[in-house]
């Protein structure tokens, strides 16, 4: 093992551990008292580290791509902004890494990272305990296993397959909760 497979697998475990951990909602929830989201906000750094060492030793630069778009949200997310301002911002970046990937275009496998990368960034910014948060978290997910699994990614793979899982049981959770 060197040390940029123990990046990720480190910051893969704290991701998970925050995708597992449980939201707790309060009446006026604070983003910054949340260990759910200081998890995301940590493992999403440890990621980005990660994938710019990956990317300097051969690796893909859309996984850079996308753990940026996951610091950008995630410091939104902290900021607790509203909703409307968030997918703004989350949009704009997420079209600016959109453009970059279709110029860089390596095959139809790109769609599937793009509308991953797009979905994702949108989950973390979405407020807390909300079903769209969770269905663009698990969409998101699945779509950028799938783009891993095709690049033959394993950290990122299983990353995104345990996150996918914790996120549909969230949302399987939520609409329950809603009905």
């Amino acid at each position: 093992m060197n040390y940029i497979f123990l990046t990720g697998l480190l910051g893969s475990l704290v991701l998970v551990t925050g995708a597992g951990y449980p939201e707790k909602i309060a009446k006026k929830p604070s983003p910054l008292k949340s260990a759910k989201n200081w998890l995301f906000a940590i493992g999403g750094l440890i990621m980005l580290i990660y994938a710019l060492l990956g990317y300097l030793n051969g690796g893909e630069i859309f996984f850079v791509f996308l753990e940026a778009l996951v610091v950008i949200a995630s410091i939104l997310m902290m900021l607790n902004l509203d909703d409307r301002l968030d997918t703004t911002i989350i949009s704009l970046t997420g079209l600016f890494f959109i453009v970059w990937s279709v110029a860089l275009f390596q095959g139809y496998d790109t769609i599937f990272f793009i509308i991953g990368l797009s979905a994702i960034g949108l989950g973390y910014a979405f407020e807390m305990g909300t079903i769209r948060r969770d269905i663009a978290l698990t969409l998101g997910s699945i779509l950028i296993a799938l783009f891993s699994y095709l690049g033959q990614s394993w950290i990122f793979f299983w990353l995104n397959i345990f996150f996918a899982i914790f996120s549909a049981y969230y949302l399987v959770k939520n609409v329950k909760q809603k009905k």
